[in-house]
């Protein structure tokens, strides 16, 4: 489920099974996070895990490992042990989108079982305060009269947001400067600080910004308010 409407915020998957293991966990279990810290997936990650904690009886240990738009994370999951001690908690890019777009030293069908969703949410389009547009009509108008200027960060090549960013420049016809980033936290930074025009991304990482005014919402991509 991944389009600039909706995005499937986080999902959990370990690189094999480990049904019939009746001790099972007797250490503790490695979350590794395809994002930096502050990331949508890591948020979601650190909700969750204190309850997978409780239930499981075994301390989970959050690893972040961000970079290449999730695959290095990915490609360190793919190649753990395949005993149930690794879990992969990430936004869908790294296991449904590059294998699409590059060659990845992982099959995602092969060394990966997926355990749940954990949450999904719809992308907020938001601008930096400065740029003269009160709505999604106003930006288009403003990229048409400055084709290439205007510029939009995202996580990385690849990643949804950067899709989103594609559908929007092809749905509106506007040519947007795409800027990729290591992870969405420094991009949604950069956002702030007025170095980039625009990105689209998960509500939960940009509340704050939002309510304090250091960006504008210019829509919500949900097919409700």
């Amino acid at each position: 489920m991944i389009s600039w409407c909706r995005f499937a915020c986080a999902i959990a998957v370990l690189i094999a099974p480990f049904a019939g293991a009746q001790d099972y966990p007797n250490k503790p279990i490695r979350v590794i996070l395809s994002v930096p810290a502050g990331a949508t997936p890591d948020v979601t990650a650190r909700l969750v895990t204190p309850g997978l904690a409780s239930a499981l009886g075994q301390p989970l240990v959050v690893d972040n490992r961000p970079g290449a738009g999730g695959l290095i994370g990915a490609e360190i999951v793919s190649k753990a042990a395949p005993d149930g001690y690794t879990v992969f908690i990430s936004s869908p890019g790294a296991l449904t989108i590059l294998p699409h777009l590059r060659k990845v030293p992982y099959d995602t069908l092969r060394d990966f079982t997926p355990v749940g969703q954990i949450s999904v949410g719809p992308f907020v389009l938001i601008v930096h305060p400065s740029l003269p547009v009160q709505s999604v009509k106003d930006l288009i108008a403003l990229a048409k009269a400055q084709p290439g200027k205007l510029n939009c960060a995202s996580a990385g090549n690849g990643v949804a947001n950067h899709l989103a960013l594609e559908l929007f420049k092809q749905m509106a016809g506007v040519d947007i400067t795409h800027v990729p980033y290591k992870g969405a936290p420094q991009a949604v930074t950069d956002v702030v600080a007025g170095h980039m025009n625009m990105i689209f991304n998960s509500i939960a990482p940009v509340l704050a910004h939002i309510r304090a005014g250091r960006v504008r919402v210019l829509g919500v991509a949900s097919a409700k308010r």
